[in-house]
């Protein structure tokens, strides 16, 4: 009798599925990680620049949806919600990579290109199925070579459409430093596009 009523999972919308996740049932969640779990994982991909730690931190963004579903309350979009909660693991993540490195890094001036200099340059770009175009693929490429303090401001500020009170708020920074970072970081980006145009026109 159950399965006669069984509800139709793939044509009921975010919403109805909160709700019935919410109530209890696995397969609607589910069927939202299905729907989801690409973005989610790009969105940690763009923020770590690392295949294995994206896929991590994306898993357990959906296990902690799960377990805090109950605290959604649909004042944005599920996909939203989702997005906030990996990008929170992936701030943690960095932090504790930053701590790894702190000795290193104290050595060297943020605005003075020191960190570019030492700091590994990831080899980009693993996920060409997310790939929409040639400028797509250069600005992931750009953005692999930021820094993770300059990567990380200017994701929240142009991808998730923060305000600057609250990249200081999330990332635990001033306004003024956030102010100065995504600075930075926009002139950085478009040093780095010009330098791959001119490479690829070669």
């Amino acid at each position: 009798m159950k399965q006669a009523l069984k509800p139709d999972y793939p044509s009921a919308p975010d919403d109805r599925l909160v709700a019935w996740a919410q109530g209890g049932d696995a397969e609607a969640f589910e069927e939202l990680v299905h729907r989801h779990r690409d973005k989610i994982y790009a969105r940690a991909m763009i923020m770590m620049r690392n295949e294995d730690e994206a896929l991590d931190l994306s898993q357990e963004a959906w296990v902690k949806g799960w377990q805090r579903l109950v605290q959604f309350q649909g004042e944005s979009s599920f996909a939203t919600w989702m997005t906030r909660i990996v990008i929170n693991l992936c701030l943690d993540q960095i932090r504790r990579h930053k701590r790894m490195r702190a000795e290193s890094i104290e050595l060297m001036e943020e605005e003075g290109g020191g960190v570019e200099r030492h700091l590994p340059v990831v080899m980009v770009n693993p996920t060409e199925r997310l790939e929409k175009d040639e400028l797509r693929r250069r600005i992931d490429e750009a953005m692999g070579k930021l820094t993770d303090a300059h990567r990380i401001v200017l994701v929240l500020h142009e991808f998730d459409g923060l305000e600057y009170k609250e990249i200081a708020k999330r990332v635990g920074i001033s306004i003024g430093t956030v102010m100065s970072r995504l600075f930075y970081a926009r002139r950085r980006l478009a040093a780095l596009l010009q330098g791959l145009k001119r490479e690829r026109s070669e």
